[in-house]
């Protein structure tokens, strides 16, 4: 046979499908159809709202969980669009980063509440009298919820790419393009994807907000999970409650098996050490897209168009990178760039204060602040709480990938149940037993965003190099020696990522903690989210945005004081290679 008549064979038998392109056929076309059913209903009229309101009824769960997903599904991937765009321009550039990260820890301290006051309006003018506009400021609002952790992962992993790495890349003469692709999202991967999974975990504990909006007159109820458990909550329905909690675990083990369990072992290959590593992730689902034949084939162009551009040559340019000398010329530059950044901070500072001195005065002002650090001391008080109890928790199961495998949906569920489903546990029983809603609603506050340090500290673990834990294992390292001098060390930057998100987060969840339904009972407790919500409710904006601008500050305060002093400690001292 002729050279080219066996190519021919082979690329006729590599065509022709087997029994897995089937099955892999049906998934696809399966989710093409529930993507389009589901689309179709955002181009619908808004009147088609009030025509079909939510209902309690648990046939129209299955609808109402595809237009929740597939509005997680666009926030995540706007969130990953704007996470490679911001962190890299941070990560990069010195006078970007003086401006983007104290940036980034306001928009990570604003609550979903203080976005959906301002961002519903502009969605709904922007399409009236349609669908699409509510559908865009509840993506927005969710987008909000997942696109600042996964963008302070990936900041931080491309901070600490080891310096033998770098070395490599300039030693191929790789562009900054080539680098970007080839280094520093590689390299920034397993965070960045156990990330993801926090953020569309953590859309879920926001969902009851981004779907059920209500801002002063402004009221948009849009079908979906979210919707339907605020319905549930307001009239008691506890078999209702029970419903949606079914959903979410349904629908949480759906998107693992099929979405974030094929990219774990995907990008099990990315991890950094220099031997094998012990036990791998395993997929299913990928081992059955592996095993097609046709639907490989027709990736093939799209694999080849994107090694193409990933290889494209483009001489990104230097942001300012920090250097150990600087000459005059930088000096003036970067005097002049701060110069700018401090007018343009006092210039905002006083438009704040103009329009806030209009109508409130310095009582106002003193109240906000006193809510502020009650809610500031719970902050606290539970993120240390959380790092005692997740740390050690979250290390043992890195460390173990098939044990991760089992833990991950579960974790998932954990983080993604919102707080509004615990309300009536947590008011009758505060109400039966006459407790103080001050002490005993912070749990709530806690009740999400402590996961985020549990999915950091795991990611950390699992990232952490086989060949470093072989060493330390040679060196008879154990107990306390091996936590301190070993994995602490080896997690640290991942951990900061979470407490900072964690915290961000519970500020955030201050809004739905501190003031508490079920049905007619309502409990309030002292502190800037019952204030902020309380504000929110009755359309007052410039208590709103006293709120915002508060939580803005202490927050900012915080991270500068505490976390980035930190980040700068790992840097210098914890940096591998």
């Amino acid at each position: 046979m002729k050279p080219r008549d066996i190519r021919t064979v082979a690329i006729g038998r590599a065509l022709r499908p087997n029994v897995w392109d089937v099955v892999a056929l049906i998934l696809v076309i399966g989710a093409m159809v529930l993507i389009v059913y589901g689309g179709e209903q955002t181009v619908a009229p808004l009147s088609e709202l009030e025509r079909s309101p939510v209902s309690l009824d648990p046939v129209n769960l299955p609808l109402y969980a595809l237009r929740t997903v597939l509005r997680m599904l666009l926030a995540i991937v706007c969130s990953t669009i704007f996470t490679f765009v911001y962190a890299a321009i941070a990560a990069k550039s010195r006078r970007a980063e003086m401006v983007m990260i104290p940036v980034l820890d306001i928009l990570q301290s604003v609550p979903i509440l203080g976005f959906l006051t301002f961002t519903v309006v502009f969605f709904m003018n922007l399409f009236p009298s349609q669908v699409l506009g509510a559908e865009l400021a509840s993506v927005f609002a969710i987008f909000t919820s997942q696109a600042w952790n996964m963008t302070f992962s990936m900041y931080q992993s491309m901070r600490n790419v080891p310096k033998d790495l770098e070395e490599a890349t300039q030693s191929f003469h790789l562009s900054g393009w080539q680098r970007f692709w080839r280094l520093d999202v590689p390299f920034a991967m397993p965070g960045l994807i156990w990330n993801a999974m926090m953020s569309m975990s953590g859309g879920w504990f926001f969902v009851v907000a981004s779907e059920a909006i209500t801002v002063g007159n402004t009221t948009v109820t849009l079908p979906g999970v979210g919707s339907y458990v605020a319905l549930a909550i307001q009239q008691r329905d506890l078999p209702a409650t029970f419903y949606a909690i079914l959903a979410m675990l349904l629908v949480i083990i759906a998107y693992d098996q099929l979405l974030f369990r094929p990219i774990i072992a995907w990008a099990d290959k990315f991890r950094f050490e220099q031997t094998a590593s012990g036990e791998s992730p395993t997929s299913w689902m990928l081992d059955l897209f592996r095993r097609t034949r046709a639907l490989r084939a027709v990736t093939l162009p799209f694999s080849s168009i994107n090694r193409a551009v990933s290889n494209l040559r483009i001489p990104l340019p230097k942001l300012g990178a920090p250097t150990k000398s600087r000459d005059a010329p930088s000096r003036l530059i970067d005097g002049l760039w701060l110069a700018v950044v401090l007018a343009g901070t006092a210039y905002a500072a006083w438009l704040t204060y103009r329009y806030l001195s209009a109508s409130l005065g310095l009582s106002d002002v003193l109240v906000a602040i006193r809510d502020g650090l009650v809610t500031f001391l719970r902050v606290i008080v539970l993120i240390s709480l959380a790092t005692l109890i997740w740390v050690p928790i979250g290390v043992w199961i890195g460390l173990r990938p098939k044990l991760a495998e089992r833990i991950q949906p579960l974790a998932q569920f954990l983080a993604a149940f919102p707080a509004n489903l615990a309300f009536p546990v947590f008011v009758v029983a505060i109400v039966s037993f006459k407790l103080d809603p001050n002490i005993w609603l912070s749990p709530l506050m806690i009740l999400g965003t402590q996961w985020y340090i549990l999915f950091n500290v795991i990611a950390g673990a699992s990232a952490f190099p086989s060949d470093l834990r072989e060493a330390a294992s040679s060196l008879h390292l154990g107990g306390w020696r091996w936590w301190f001098k070993v994995i602490l060390s080896g997690i640290f930057p991942y951990y900061v990522t979470g407490a900072i998100t964690a915290s961000g987060g519970s500020w955030n969840a201050s809004i739905v903690a501190e003031v508490a339904s079920w049905g007619d009972t309502h409990l309030n407790a002292t502190g800037l989210g019952a204030y902020i919500a309380a504000a929110t409710e009755a359309g007052d904006f410039p208590r709103v945005v006293l709120g915002i601008a508060t939580m803005c500050i202490l927050v900012t305060l915080f991270n500068r004081l505490v976390w980035r002093p930190l980040y700068a400690f790992d840097e210098r001292r914890l940096r591998l290679g």
